[in-house]
């Protein structure tokens, strides 16, 4: 059973920075790709940054040049560091997980809320 335990969502003004991470717990010999992804009210989770066990990563164009995806190996930890952040950016992000045996998990999510 793996787990992950995400962290750092909260209330920021625009303009603002968080830090969220994203822990992964349990019987896990190789993450191949980590990953976030956020949902606001009446809209589809969508990608937001993704990062692969290369270090290749990829974003929403709505959020490049602001945000940057990060991963720890031996902590098994990803992290994103969301900067100059906006009204529109209010959404739960949720952190996903391949492992390299190919099974998916997903966290519970973390509210990020931007007042303007």
């Amino acid at each position: 059973q793996v787990q992950l335990v995400e962290s750092g969502g909260g209330l920021v003004q625009a303009g603002g920075s968080l830090r969220l991470s994203c822990a992964a717990t349990g019987i896990i010999f190789s993450i191949n790709t980590m990953a976030w992804y956020r949902q606001a009210p009446g809209k589809q989770r969508e990608l937001v940054a993704r990062i692969t066990s290369g270090a290749s990563t990829n974003y929403a164009d709505s959020v490049k040049g602001r945000f940057t995806i990060s991963r720890d190996n031996a902590k098994k930890t990803a992290f994103l560091q969301m900067n100059s952040l906006k009204p529109e950016d209010s959404a739960v992000y949720y952190c996903y997980v391949l492992t390299g045996s190919w099974s998916s998990w997903w966290g519970q999510g973390t509210q990020v809320t931007v007042s303007s």
